[in-house]
């Protein structure tokens, strides 16, 4: 029982960085992101703990209509 929740940590870890790499990637193509803004955005996603709610952001990062209105959100979930 141990070794399945360790394995299931990595899981999740593995989900959530692969969900924070999508946001960032969506919002670099919609708005054209410099790379310190991109760096500064990963890491204040990367705080986020529940896969939920990046999971939320990362359809929001498709659909918020500034980056200022997304980063509302992202302050929202921190």
């Amino acid at each position: 029982m141990h070794e399945s929740s360790i394995i299931q940590y990595f899981i999740e870890q593995s989900e959530r960085e692969s969900t924070v790499e999508a946001i960032v990637e969506a919002l670099e193509i919609r708005f054209q992101l410099q790379p310190k803004v991109a760096r500064v955005l990963k890491s204040s996603l990367e705080a986020i703990d529940d896969l939920q709610h990046l999971k939320r952001l990362r359809r929001e990062a498709w659909q918020a209509p500034t980056l200022e209105e997304f980063m509302l959100l992202v302050g929202d979930e921190t």
